[in-house]
């Protein structure tokens, strides 16, 4: 098996995943890891896939979808890559008035003392006259959640947010 890294972006509708899923399902694919979901009025798929043949017959599969969907897809070949040990034991939520660079702040400020982001995401909304930005991010902090809290007090002020710093707990089976 090889791997491959596929991104689908359309406009949101019914079906998306399905088509995308089926398509792949039909090419002998597994689906690794994935995210999918609607940013704005669009629609995004990013996963990593495993395909037994060569990536033209999954591009042959997918293209029917492509077509009927009105689908933009790029497909990247990867090699396959250990997963690392860095789980997630830090949530940060980001809460306050939308300006521009607040996902840069705070990102520098986690990047700063070696935290490895896993997963943000983030939302615009409120109303014109009052814009509210949203972000919640889980990651890796090699130093411990304090050493976390300690680097966003600067931000407060600075960029005018809320942000919050719970510890993740790891999950035993």
């Amino acid at each position: 098996m090889s791997q491959a890294l596929l991104t689908v972006i359309g406009e949101d509708r019914p079906g998306i995943v399905a088509a995308v899923t089926q398509a792949l399902f039909t090419a002998d694919c597994s689906i690794g890891d994935a995210s999918m979901m609607r940013l704005g009025g669009y629609f995004t798929i990013m996963q990593v896939i495993d395909y037994p043949r060569d990536l033209g017959s999954v591009e042959m599969a997918l293209d029917p979808a492509i077509k009927r969907l009105n689908l933009r897809v790029h497909l990247d070949p990867i090699s396959s890559v250990a997963l690392t040990a860095d789980m997630p034991n830090t949530r940060v939520t980001v809460y306050g008035a939308d300006h521009p660079g607040i996902v840069a702040g705070v990102t520098g400020a986690l990047a700063a003392i070696g935290f490895n982001v896993i997963d943000l995401e983030s939302e615009s909304s409120g109303s014109a006259e009052r814009p509210l930005y949203v972000m919640v991010i889980q990651g890796y902090a090699p130093e411990g959640v304090e050493s976390v809290r300690k680097a966003v007090v600067p931000l407060r002020e600075r960029e005018g947010v809320e942000i919050g710093v719970h510890p993740i707990e790891a999950a035993v089976f």
